[in-house]
């Protein structure tokens, strides 16, 4: 592996990035040696004076010399300023927009496995941290290394290598404490960035049920269960602190016998004449100006450990496998084809298995069964949200695993259970459907799902900002909102997740109305709770334990079976009541079996 690829992954950097950081290190190298070559320039001059050998057409020689180091030192200074500092800022930008991109092309999959917090943590912090590293830890240990080592076989080549071994070998030494504390301090920090995580979780889902909490008088004791998570922060950090102290600390002491092994052995040395007064002094002074800032040094390296962690994090978004595909379609028609499919969310926990049924265009496929039976799971899996482990779903002849999931997507319009608003307005969030719809355009979009009624008692109309998550609308207000934007995209597959499940009986018939003149010559495929959506379907699926139990048109069904038959029954009790909703199939399946 190339040193720029092992620097990508390692770091979390982009090409570029792991380029500009291998010039960081060598521009940091060449500063270090600018600065020791003004000691080696001292170095000759007092020796020339000590041996009379200072002659006065020296002088100047000494005085161009010294006049181009401090001019060297300053250019080498101005390049590795541009080099890390202008160059990591540039590369934070890089990967910050790198991220978002990777997070807009990832499967589904991988955002189940994560929450929010950890992938805002890692967004921000993470980031954050490794730019703080890159900047300022790696350019200056890996140039601390290369300049050290390069000084050190110099002083091997020109001096006695029993006084240099007696300066150097500390230097090793307390890297080596460092490298074995690696995997302590990793453990620590992951544990650190754990409880962290758990005490953002609990901040957010606070500010989120601070209603429920209230209602409930349940505050006390949750602001006290929210008070441990912030103690274990604290105490973890600390911790962490106090691990990392202890091993920097241990090997700033063996960094600091160096001192005393020079002294020790140079005055041997200088004792049975091997090497001058000069050469003993210089290696004090040597030792005296080398150990303090390789403390810092070791302090870098350190951290840098600490730092794996964060950019493992982010080298596994960054390196994380994304959905490919072809951008043009090459379906014809739109009847979506399951071809004995399975499907599992973790490779030991199956959800689907050997899942077979046609979905045709032009007709309304109701999805029943049991919470928990793979509806949810199908209507996901029909959109390409996951990719099946098992079979194959096709979209008018075509693999829908061959497809950019992009441009996958744009034959889809799709009402999720959960509906998200953004903090604009309505016009604005219903236009999410097709950026490029007029007004007018959405406006009509917003009259067929029924949204214009509670539209007009708002105080700026479509202009009126409904906060974060549409929190300014009833739950029904901003299902219709949702459904207004699949209106407006007018794709022509309809995936509908319990779309009316937030409405009454007034609205839930509106929208059932708009709905017949949406589908018309469209592939719908609902999840449905609601006898009335189930007997106005042209096909009826069920799935429960991941299977499906049968399939086959509502008459049908009807006449095959008896919970099919009572679930209507009930219906019709309820509705004379004014209740809508209808026993779900789990709790019906005992008579389905009987």
């Amino acid at each position: 592996m190339k040193i720029t690829e092992k620097l990508q992954h390692t770091f979390a950097l982009s090409h570029d990035g792991a380029v500009d950081m291998v010039k960081a290190c060598a521009s940091v190298t060449v500063t270090n040696i600018s600065l020791m070559m003004s000691a080696g320039v001292l170095y000759t001059l007092i020796k020339d004076m000590l041996n009379d050998n200072l002659s006065k057409e020296r002088i100047p020689f000494y005085v161009f010399v010294s006049i181009a180091v401090i001019v060297f030192i300053a250019l080498t200074n101005f390049i590795q300023y541009n080099a890390t500092f202008l160059s990591t800022y540039k590369e934070s930008g890089v990967r910050r927009t790198a991220l978002a991109e990777k997070l807009r092309k990832l499967p589904l999959s991988f955002f189940g496995k994560k929450d929010i917090a950890d992938l805002t943590t890692t967004i921000m912090s993470d980031c954050a941290m490794i730019e703080t590293a890159s900047s300022h830890w790696i350019p200056e240990l890996i140039g601390a290394i290369i300049s050290t080592g390069l000084v050190g076989v110099s002083l091997f080549i020109f001096f006695d290598w029993r006084i240099v071994m007696a300066s150097f070998w500390v230097i090793p030494a307390s890297f080596l404490l460092i490298w074995v504390s690696a995997d302590y301090q990793k453990r620590a920090v992951r544990k650190n960035n754990s409880v962290k995580m758990e005490m953002a979780d609990g901040i957010q889902e606070c500010l989120e049920t601070v209603r429920d909490l209230c209602a409930n008088n349940a505050q006390e004791r949750y602001m006290d269960s929210l008070d441990v998570k912030i103690k274990n922060v604290e105490k973890y950090a600390l911790f962490t602190e106090l691990k990392l102290a202890i091993f920097v600390n241990a090997a700033a002491i063996i960094l600091k016998l160096g001192i005393a092994t020079t002294a020790l052995v140079g005055g041997s040395l200088l004792a049975d004449g091997d090497i001058s007064l000069l050469t003993f002094f210089m290696f004090l002074m040597l030792v005296s100006r080398l150990y303090d800032p390789m403390q810092i040094t070791l302090q870098n390296y350190a951290a840098i450990i600490a730092t794996t962690v964060q950019c493992e994090r982010l080298d596994e978004v960054l390196s994380h496998e994304v959905q490919t595909g072809s951008e043009k379609m090459t379906n014809n028609g739109y009847d979506i084809t399951f071809d004995h499919v399975s499907f599992a969310y973790n490779d030991d926990t199956a959800v689907l298995n050997d899942v077979s049924f046609t979905a045709k265009q032009g007709e309304v496929t109701a999805l029943i069964g049991p919470s928990g039976g793979g509806k949810t799971t199908v209507s996901r899996l029909a959109a390409r949200f996951w990719d099946v482990t098992g079979g194959k779903i096709t979209l008018g002849g075509m693999d829908v695993s061959t497809a950019d999931p992009e441009t996958l997507f744009s034959a889809y319009s799709i009402v999720f259970q959960d509906v998200t608003l953004f903090n604009q307005s309505v016009m604005d969030n219903i236009r999410i459907g097709r950026k490029d719809a007029t007004d007018s355009e959405v406006i009509e979009a917003a009259k067929l799902a029924n949204c214009d009624e509670f539209v007009s008692r708002l105080p700026q109309g479509y202009d009126t900002v409904i906060g974060e998550n549409g929190s300014e609308l009833s739950g029904g207000e901003r299902q219709r909102i949702s459904i207004a934007r699949a209106f407006l995209k007018n794709a022509p597959v309809i995936l509908l997740d319990e779309a009316s499940a937030s409405l009454d009986v007034e609205n839930e018939t509106a929208i059932q109305t708009a709905l017949s003149r949406l589908i018309k010559d469209k592939t719908v495929m609902v999840i449905a709770h609601r006898m009335r959506t189930v007997s106005g379907a042209d096909k009826i699926v069920v799935l429960a334990d991941g299977v499906v139990k049968e399939s086959g048109k509502p008459a049908e069904l009807l006449q095959k079976k008896r919970y099919i038959r009572a679930n209507a029954q009930n219906s019709e009790r309820r509705t004379k009541l004014g209740v809508q909703l209808i026993p779900q199939y789990d709790q019906t399946e005992r008579i389905y079996h009987n």
